[in-house]
């Protein structure tokens, strides 16, 4: 008797102590996350355990460990990653009041499986002086013959513009976004490579005359310790594009709970503080990105590039056209 209340008393001590954790698998690769994830420690107790990886990576990895997988959480930079994984049933409905009441519909699954932490647009950045400016106006037009050897923008395999590219598709149909692409294709001032950055730090140096990016990567560049990055960035400006029928592109980075989740409990907790005021508030200042949580405010830099409305399409629509982009840009030639 004495011997099985010892075993007891020994299992239960051992349950109180045992460590508190959360197995992240992410793509983001900022700074700003390892503060958060300090943070996050620091006000709970819960250790963050990370992997960085691609979004397919960390995907085929998930499909891989299955029911073994010690992942709790998947963030990722794109909506279209969270839809893949959710399409390969590797998420799983989070309840959760505080997520639901504050990340907007449009900015979350339908069932919950995941939730936009971040926002970003897709962009067009020009060369202050050269005039282009006054040329542009919505997505569709930058596929017009007069930017002929003006445009600068990544390789297709980047997830930002298969999305970009899978919101002209909700817009306009395959057959249009065909035609759109092949029209971008012949608008290069070169042969797509290298980062956003890279971009457009071309276009200051007068390589093209037009950068398509992300905006959190022009504020990246702002006072950065690479002084060609600093030099390049003083010399242009954004202009927010959009849609004949819509608003100015946006992506989400976002988060969703692992299927196999040993530790679900600790995985919701995580995503909530995410999505609380003082990431949410981080985030903006520190990495440059649009808050999603109402009340907090982008950065003053963020503010001084102007505003926009954000496109009508669902975020879900993102992921749900995106083999279909990649397929387009394959038959476009855009490399």
């Amino acid at each position: 008797m004495i011997k099985k209340i010892a075993l007891s008393t020994l299992l239960m001590a051992s349950s109180l102590f045992a460590i508190q954790e959360v197995n992240v698998y992410s793509h983001r690769h900022y700074d700003t996350d390892k503060k958060l994830f300090k943070m996050f420690e620091e006000k709970t107790g819960i250790k963050v355990n990370v992997v960085k990886a691609d979004a397919n990576a960390l995907i085929k990895r998930l499909e891989t460990e299955g029911e073994k997988s010690p992942a709790d959480v998947l963030i990722t930079v794109d909506a279209a990653g969270l839809y893949k994984a959710k399409s390969k049933n590797l998420l799983q409905p989070i309840s959760s009041e505080y997520l639901e009441k504050n990340i907007p519909q449009n900015l979350r699954d339908k069932d919950n499986e995941w939730f936009a932490l971040t926002k970003r647009s897709r962009v067009t950045v020009y060369k202050i002086g050269s005039g282009i400016e006054n040329e542009l106006s919505t997505y569709e037009d930058l596929a017009s013959p007069k930017f002929k050897g003006q445009i600068m923008i990544r390789s297709s395999n980047n997830a930002y513009n298969q999305s970009l590219l899978a919101a002209v598709i909700a817009h306009h149909g395959e057959e249009y976004a065909l035609k759109w692409a092949k029209g971008i294709v012949a608008n290069m001032a070169k042969e797509p490579k290298g980062n956003d950055r890279y971009q457009v730090k071309a276009i200051a140096n007068d390589i093209g005359k037009i950068a398509i990016v992300n905006t959190y990567y022009v504020g990246k560049m702002v006072n950065n310790k690479d002084i060609s990055q600093a030099d390049a960035v003083k010399k242009v400006k954004i202009f927010f594009p959009k849609f004949e029928n819509g608003g100015t592109h946006v992506n989400v980075s976002g988060a969703g709970v692992a299927k196999y989740s040993p530790n679900k409990e600790n995985a919701i907790k995580f995503i909530e503080f995410l999505a609380s005021a003082d990431a949410q508030k981080l985030f903006a200042e520190a990495n440059f990105e649009y808050p999603i949580l109402k009340g907090v405010e982008a950065s003053g830099l963020v503010q001084s590039w102007g505003t926009f409305k954000d496109d009508t399409i669902s975020i879900n629509t993102l992921g749900e056209n995106n083999a279909k982009a990649v397929e387009i840009f394959d038959l476009a030639g855009w490399k």
